[in-house]
C-alpha cells in the first residue's frame, strides 16, 4: 500500500485513471456513510490525496498531448494557407 505520508508506491503509480477514481470514490463513500473507523480516516485522508494528486497528474498530462496533437494538426494547415509558404514574402 502507500506509505505513512500518503504517498503512492510504483506499483500504484501505475492505477490507471478509472481505476483511482474508484478507489476515490470507495474512501468517499465509506466516509459518507461512515464506514470507516475514526482511527482509520487519517490514512484514508491520506490515500485519498494521493489518489487525486495521481489523477491531476494524469490530467495535466493528457492536456500536454492534446494540445501537441491539436498543434499538430494546425500546423499543416497553416503551411497550406496563402502568404505563408517558403518562397513567399
Amino acid at each position: 500500500m502507500s506509505d505513512p505520508q500518503g504517498r503512492l508506491d510504483e506499483a500504484e503509480q501505475a492505477l490507471s485513471f478509472g481505476e483511482a477514481m474508484e478507489q476515490l470514490e470507495e474512501i468517499l463513500g465509506g466516509i459518507e456513510g461512515e464506514e470507516i473507523d475514526i482511527d482509520e480516516l487519517g490514512e484514508k485522508l491520506k490515500r485519498a490525496a494521493a489518489l487525486l494528486e495521481l489523477c491531476r497528474g494524469k490530467i495535466r498530462k493528457a492536456e500536454v498531448e492534446v494540445r501537441q496533437i491539436v498543434r499538430s494538426l494546425e500546423e499543416p494547415e497553416a503551411a497550406a494557407r496563402p502568404g505563408n509558404g517558403p518562397d513567399e514574402d
